[in-house]
């Protein structure tokens, strides 16, 4: 005879609102299991009574086969030596404690599933053509969440009693749509409505609003649509006409436009790609996933969507409205995130209105809302790798389990890391999870701050949040610093307890945060700015990193950013400065540089005077600023209309000329000599420990061959070949530095990694000498990761300093 047992059974992880309850009681069932199943505080906790080898069996499929949202972090089994009286097994109401703090990580809202997909577009079905249909494996988390844990009265659709049959399916545990939060139907869930800003749009055909928006878009108006996590701007992407309107409207004169397209058929239309790239565009989160353009036009798409750039941003329909909407148009929309320039995505009528309603000519709302707005998750592969631009909808909040917490400080509940002041996201620590937030934005308006402000308020809420220690970025007048140094003061927390760490560093730590990594990596991190430990800005730098510290080994010489930040708004400053440290004044003023040529001699001059003089300038050495540099030296642009402009037509450049250069003569191919990067010399003996590479005669080699040459090598031709000679040499020079340390592991991290371009010949040449390198997988390889870098470092900070490596010690 079998002895009867019971255990309690705690699961951690993504485990509330992706029908796991309902999963376990119908094994429990299939098992003849007796007990109960609930959420709480700390997850999912399971009582279950039988004998040992069926609970083994249950607990062995929990682990193995767990429900396709579900994230298993932990299971916690602890047996019950007083059984109880449980006559069958129940999922009973959902528990809170007071005083306790959540501890179970929540899920990022999820795109449509085929199912729902199936019943809306089947006139039998009670959701056909409901364009909030939604069951257990999909439809919005995070968005509609207001406090752990996920129960209906604790979200947004608290305000919308259900029918007979949706309470129905809501309560039946051998339903898809059991505990389906957000479930509902016509006659009882949340409706459209459409409102006409604009009198121009005025006698639309009767039809619903749906029906109305379709036609609004074909007669090439300009339409605000409420979505999962806020608005999009959306126009017809054929209609030139409506596409530059929407630029013009929005002052985004040359910031590439995603575009939804219908399905994956008509995205081969559009775009081409590898089969990683469209997996990746049709998988569950249904990112904006960036591709090659067809130069074959065949849908008759605007060239003003991305122009001058090689690469579109594609996504297909997330939600059953986007579906629906789609099936009543014949082109791809533009649907970008609505929000004025640098700031957070707008989630409610009134602030479209009062922000945007001089863009918009009609705005597409519902009566559902949006209680955390939530932008698109921006990706792209490279080497067969997933590249998170922007991490969001889709993949965020990003949980990571610390899978040795014995490793780690305990207290890791109390740690905040408040990120960098671009692209910001901020990271908790909740036990022993670590969790990044989803992007936040640029931290240079009131109303991004206040963003920033409300998204530290979400998580505080959800997990009853208060810091007793604050990770921030090095430079102080960043948004993040400077509110963690007024946090600290304000709740007289200790000046040990608010650790700011620098900017770079934290890159690194980022990637080795989502690989557990704390012994040393050789970290190369590329961007744009970045306050350093010498005042310098810095942005090219690559160095030994453990968890203790780092030790640079090689980076850019410095140079001046004439006027400070104008400079990285005006570049041809910085071409400038890079220019006058290696050419007379005259002779800079005679080469054909359009940008130059557009300042005039007098301005020029004065220049020249402000960088000789050394008056308001900044010194520099970030790779991010000799790419704004060099484009405008090749005539690429003028001005950066948006960041990362300039490193986009780099490699739009690159691109072209890697495609063509085989077809050309070889005697072109092989006219033009590779140019060097050559060695700055070391100012002190200090330096002379780290290899500097010259900025100013690398770019200014680049510029003057790209003006001098024979005029047998076509100019764009010439061009192409220069950007990827530049790339490929920055490429080589990092191997070689990392031929003495092959024994580490590698990280390529910073936002000039995104260059698909150079981040490949690094990953070809890495690969070449077997080393090994960590991706930076589902976290942002830009100022995105940050925060999540600074926390790794943060819930290591007060451990004893115990290293017993000689290369580790170094570090310190």
């Amino acid at each position: 005879m079998k002895t009867v047992q019971q255990v309690i059974i705690v699961v951690k992880g993504i485990v509330q609102g992706v029908g796991f309850r309902p999963f376990v009681y119908r094994m429990a069932k299939e098992l003849n299991l007796l007990g109960t199943v609930l959420n709480n505080h700390l997850g999912v906790t399971i009582e279950l009574q039988g004998d040992e080898a069926t609970i083994n069996a249950f607990i062995a499929t929990l682990q193995h086969s767990p429900p396709p949202l579900a994230r298993i972090d932990s299971i916690e089994q602890n047996p019950i030596s007083t059984l109880s009286a449980f006559s069958e097994f129940s999922i009973i109401e959902s528990q809170t404690l007071a005083g306790e703090h959540a501890n179970v990580a929540i899920s990022a809202d999820k795109s449509i599933c085929q199912d729902c997909v199936d019943e809306i577009q089947d006139p039998s079905n009670r959701h056909y053509q409901y364009p909030f249909t939604n069951c257990t494996n999909c439809g919005p988390r995070y968005t509609i969440i207001k406090t752990l844990p996920y129960d209906r009265c604790n979200t947004a659709m608290s305000g919308f009693d259900m029918c007979v049959h949706c309470r129905n399916a809501y309560t039946n545990p051998l339903d898809r749509r059991y505990h389906a939060q957000p479930v509902s139907c016509p006659q009882c869930g949340p409706q459209l409505q459409l409102s006409i800003l604009n009198p121009t749009f005025s006698g639309l055909n009767n039809g619903d609003a749906l029906a109305q928006t379709a036609e609004l878009i074909n007669r090439g108006a300009i339409v605000a649509i409420k979505g999962l996590g806020g608005f999009h701007l959306v126009c017809d992407a054929s209609n030139d006409v409506a596409v530059r309107e929407l630029r013009k409207r929005k002052q985004r004169p040359a910031k590439p436009l995603a575009i939804m397209v219908k399905d994956l058929s008509q995205a081969h239309e559009c775009v081409y790609g590898n089969d990683t790239e469209w997996t990746v565009l049709n998988s569950a989160e249904k990112p904006i996933t960036l591709m090659y353009k067809h130069t074959q036009n065949s849908l008759g798409l605007s060239e003003q969507l991305a122009p001058g750039i090689h690469r579109l941003g594609v996504f297909l329909p997330y939600t059953p409205l986007h579906h629906l909407l789609m099936n009543k148009l014949d082109n791809p929309i533009v649907a970008t995130s609505a929000n004025r320039n640098g700031e957070p995505i707008i989630g409610n009528k009134a602030e479209i209105e009062h922000h945007l309603g001089h863009v918009v000519d009609a705005i597409l709302d519902h009566n559902r809302a949006i209680i955390n707005a939530c932008d698109d998750s921006v990706v792209q592969v490279i080497d067969q790798q997933l590249q998170v631009i922007r991490l969001a909808r889709g993949y965020a909040p990003l949980t990571i389990n610390i899978s040795d917490p014995a490793t780690i400080n305990a207290d890791t509940h109390s740690i905040l890391a408040v990120g960098a002041q671009q692209k910001n996201a901020v990271a908790f620590g909740v036990d022993h999870c670590m969790m990044l937030s989803p992007h936040i934005g640029d931290l240079f308006s009131l109303e991004a701050q206040q963003y920033f402000h409300q998204s530290l308020a979400t998580f505080k809420r959800l997990y009853d949040f208060s810091p007793s220690h604050i990770i921030h970025d090095k430079h102080p007048q960043y948004a993040p610093s400077q509110w963690a140094m007024d946090y600290q003061q304000r709740h007289s927390m200790p000046a040990e307890q608010c650790v700011g760490i620098q900017h770079h560093y934290a890159h690194v730590l980022a990637v080795m945060a989502v690989h557990q990594q704390t012994a040393p990596v050789f970290g190369v991190s590329f961007d744009g700015t970045g306050l350093g430990d010498d005042g310098v800005l810095w942005g090219s730098e690559v160095m030994l990193a453990d968890i203790n510290g780092f030790t640079t080994l090689a980076h850019f010489s410095e140079f001046k950013l004439i006027g400070g930040e104008q400079a990285i708004k005006q570049p041809v400053r910085i071409l400038l400065a890079l220019l006058f440290e290696q050419l007379s004044l005259e002779q800079v003023l005679a080469l054909p540089i359009k940008a130059i040529i557009s300042l005039g001699k007098q301005t020029v001059t004065n220049l020249h005077r402000l960088w000789r003089n050394n008056s308001h300038c900044i010194a520099c050495r970030s790779v991010g600023r000799l790419f704004d540099a060099l484009a405008v030296g090749l005539n690429l642009l003028e001005h950066n209309d948006y960041e990362g402009q300039a490193g986009m037509m780099i490699e739009t450049a690159a691109n072209q000329y890697l495609q063509l250069h085989t077809a050309k003569d070889s005697g072109i191919h092989n006219a033009l000599k590779r140019i060097s990067l050559s060695q700055h010399p070391a100012s002190t003996a200090q330096d002379s420990q780290v290899i500097q590479w010259h900025s100013s005669q690398f770019i200014t080699q680049l510029v003057l061959t790209a003006h001098q040459q024979d005029s047998a090598l076509t100019t764009p031709y010439l061009t192409h070949q220069l950007c990827w000679q530049f790339m490929a040499e920055i490429a080589d020079k990092i191997d070689s530095v990392a031929e003495d340390y092959r024994d580490y592991p590698q990280v390529f991290c910073g936002g000039v990694f995104q260059n698909k371009t150079l981040l490949g010949q690094c990953l070809t040449l890495s690969k070449r000498a077997n080393h090994q390198v960590l991706t930076s997988q589902h976290v942002p390889i830009n100022d995105g990761g940050i925060a999540l870098g600074q926390l790794w470092y943060g819930v290591h900070l007060f451990l004893p300093k115990t290293s017993t490596n000689s290369a580790e010690t170094s570090l310190t």
